[in-house]
């Protein structure tokens, strides 16, 4: 089992910052790949950001140049930097991570709300 607990939402200025953090534990050995999944309401899910194994990174286009994902693997936490938030950024996020054979991701967290005003 792996567990994933997001925090770092809240209400920020849009051109603010803002970072998400994903803490994992549990089977944290058996994770290959984490990413950053947003919804915001009457929306699709969206993936916003992964990283892989390797350190392989993947970024939307609507946030590439604004967002970066990394990681702390001394501290297994997962970390997404956001700069220049716009109100479209406003949404629930969630951490994913994919472990074992799996090809998609099969771990959530609960999910951290971001709101941007303008």
């Amino acid at each position: 089992q792996v567990q994933l607990v997001e925090s770092g939402g809240g209400l920020v200025q849009a051109g603010g910052s803002l970072r998400l953090s994903c803490a994992a534990s549990g089977s944290i050995f058996s994770i290959n790949a984490m990413g950053w999944y947003r919804q915001a309401p009457g929306k699709e899910r969206e993936l916003v950001a992964a990283i892989s194994l390797g350190g392989s990174t993947y970024y939307a286009d609507s946030v590439k140049g604004r967002f970066t994902i990394s990681r702390d693997n001394a501290k297994n936490t997962l970390y997404l930097q956001m700069n220049s938030l716009k109100p479209e950024d406003a949404a629930m996020y969630y951490c994913g991570a994919r472990s074992g054979s799996a090809r998609e991701y099969n771990y959530w967290g609960q999910g951290t709300q971001v709101t941007v005003s303008s």
